[in-house]
């Protein structure tokens, strides 16, 4: 059969001493709230399947939607879905040919997704609240 290698390689299982670059919390960010984003959907459904069942369903709903923690849920839920829109279109643009595909041009998209998000975020939170 084959034989067995005994590899000597450091095993290192510290995860406070790992260091992602911004390219790799960008792109797990965005896989993350891909999967948010698609919890989220079923959630609004299920709300807008209540809202729309009845005057008294709409009620529901309605009250529902007014708590606090509710509003704060939708917040992040709009949150997710504007950063994963964002790197979307980044992924996109690099696909294209927009963006050249470098580790600087990566960076750099990266870190403007990220402040593209904040203020996306911060408009999501005024629309909230």
């Amino acid at each position: 059969m084959g034989k067995t290698v005994k590899k000597q390689r450091p095993v290192n299982l510290d995860l406070s001493t790992i260091r992602f670059p911004v390219t790799a919390i960008a792109s797990i960010l965005h896989r993350v709230s891909g999967v948010i984003t698609l919890v989220a959907v079923g959630i609004l459904l299920w709300l807008l399947d209540l809202s729309l069942s009845s005057p008294d369903g709409f009620l529901q709903a309605s009250a529902i939607m007014g708590s606090l923690f509710v509003k704060f849920i939708l917040w992040g839920i709009m949150t997710a879905l504007a950063f994963h829109i964002v790197g979307g279109i980044r992924h996109m643009m690099m696909d294209f040919g927009y963006l050249a595909e470098t580790l600087e041009v990566g960076k750099s998209s990266a870190w403007a997704s990220f402040g593209i998000t904040v203020v996306l975020s911060i408009l999501a939170g005024v629309l909230v609240w």
